[in-house]
This record gives structure tokens, C-alpha cells and sequence, in this order.
């Protein structure tokens, strides 16, 4: 999702090429995503607002297994589109609304939602403290927010930090007290933190059950065809190869957190 106010040009490529192949990614996939809701406690009598939806993967997880009442929103008109067209398919259009929206600034009244959350979104945004305080407005008192993001597990140096954000399109990764310190000056309370390591297999596994095993080949297949034609794909996967090793290495520093918290009842 592009949530800053105005993305480098990575950021751009990042997220335009996510949306033209057809996958977004999140730590953790499918697993992480059930993990999450849960710890909201949510069930088919809530309203859940969805930050950053991307293609609607997540969606289509959560309001099968769930039913609750969801609210998507994406600053991307792309995302947005792709989503639209994975909810009909899979004949969940009259569950979930769409907006295009600004994680940082949501069109929404206050105490709107039983429970907001966002998987891959809030590393994106240049003010963090400024996009929980966001989430939490539009949560109702008692109700949860919780963010699932890519996690330092090991101190980075400062060319891997760099190397991180090109990769990743502006992406700007914190460790574990860092995350919990936003949702505390959020005015969250109550907080749970689950983190974990990368594993490289197991997020294979995952991304594929989330996004359905015939939609993520389709999508890898678009990908690597982008490669050889398209002069754009050809120049991320540059980014991503320009210092050999140093994709391995970043894998090594980082897990996936699962950050939440509630909003105090007044």
C-alpha cells in the first residue's frame, strides 16, 4: 500500500508492480493473518476495518472464516481494482465495502469499527506514530488495533537498512520495542507482541494458502514473463540483485511481529 504523501520513485515501482502482477505480500501469510484477527477478537458480530488491503488476498481469508463485517481500504486505485475483481470471484462482493483511502488520514468518523488492522503497511508510512494514532481513532473504545510487520530480529548495519528500503519501496523496518512504543503512544493498552524468525519455506507455504495456489503460480508466471518484457520489472529485479549476498543477508536480520492493542474504554 502507498500511504506516504509523496512516493519515491521505488515506492512507485514497488507497489505498481505488485499491483499489475497480482500478489502482495505480508510476514507470515495465511497464519499470521488468522493470528492476527484472532487477537482482536473478532467474530462474525464485528465490524473490522482492513488498512492497506492490497490485492484482497486477506479479505477473502478473513470473511470466509470469520464473517465479520469488513471495511477495505487502499490508497491505491490498482490495489483497490484487483481486490474488487478477487472478492467477485470468490462471491464476496456484498461483505466487504471499498474505499480509497490514506492510512494517515481515513474518511471515517470517530469510534467507527470494533477493530482495525494493517499487515504491511505501517513500515510505509514516513510519520508511524502519526498513522497508529489514526488506526486507534477510528477503532471504537475496547475495541483492538494490531499491525503484522517485518521485524529487525538482528541489529542491521546501515548499508542493509538502505538495501532494505530500496527493496522494499520505502520501507523503513523497526525491532520489537520500537513497533510496541507506537501503539503505546497510540494510547493503546493491554498490548501482545508474537515475533518470529523469517523462514524462507514456510512463508512460501503461506503466501501460496493465502492467495490460492492457482492465482499465486498465475501471478508468478506474470512476473517472471515482466522480467523479459517489461522494462520496469527488469529494473527491480536489478535493485534486488545489485549487491550479491545482500538479499541473504537481510533474510537473516529479520522475523515478522504481530503488534496489538486496546483502546482504553472511557
Amino acid at each position: 500500500m502507498k500511504v506516504t504523501n509523496q512516493p519515491s520513485e521505488n515506492e512507485n515501482l514497488y507497489f505498481d508492480l505488485q499491483a499489475d502482477f497480482g500478489i502482495t505480500k505480508h510476514m507470515g501469510g495465511q497464519r499470521a493473518t488468522r493470528e492476527l484477527v484472532e487477537l482482536c477478537h473478532i467474530d462474525r458480530n464485528k465490524s473490522l476495518l482492513v488498512i492497506g488491503c492490497g490485492i484482497g488476498s486477506s479479505l477473502v481469508y478473513i470473511a470466509r472464516q470469520f464473517g465479520c463485517r469488513i471495511t477495505a481500504v487502499d490508497i491505491s486505485e490498482g490495489m483497490i481494482a484487483r481486490a474488487e475483481e478477487r472478492i467477485k470471484k470468490h462471491g464476496l462482493d456484498e461483505k466487504i465495502v471499498f474505499k480509497v483511502a490514506d492510512a494517515q488520514k481515513m474518511p471515517f468518523e470517530n469510534n467507527t469499527f470494533d477493530s482495525a488492522i494493517c499487515e504491511s503497511v505501517t513500515a510505509f508510512i514516513a510519520d508511524k506514530q502519526k498513522g497508529l494514532r489514526e488506526y486507534a481513532r477510528v477503532t471504537k473504545p475496547g475495541g483492538y488495533v494490531g499491525i503484522n510487520e517485518v521485524t529487525w530480529i538482528k541489529e542491521p548495519t546501515h548499508d542493509l537498512e538502505e538495501y532494505a528500503y530500496t527493496i522494499l519501496g520505502g520501507a523503513r523496518i523497526l525491532n520489537d520495542e520500537s513497533w510496541k512504543s507506537l501503539l503505546i503512544g497510540a494510547g493503546l493498552k493491554e498490548l501482545v507482541v508474537v515475533s518470529g524468525k523469517f523462514k524462507g519455506g514456510a512463508q512460501l507455504i503461506e503466501e501460496m494458502r493465502l492467495t490460492d495456489l492457482s492465482d499465486w503460480s498465475k501471478a508468478m508466471g506474470r512476473f517472471i514473463k515482466g522480467v523479459f518484457i517489461n522494462p520496469a520489472y527488469r529494473k527491480y529485479s536489478q535493485q534486488i540483485l545489485s549487491k550479491p549476498g545482500m538479499i541473504f543477508k537481510f533474510t537473516s536480520h529479520i522475523g515478522h511481529g504481530l503488534y496489538v492493542g486496546r483502546k482504553p474504554i472511557k
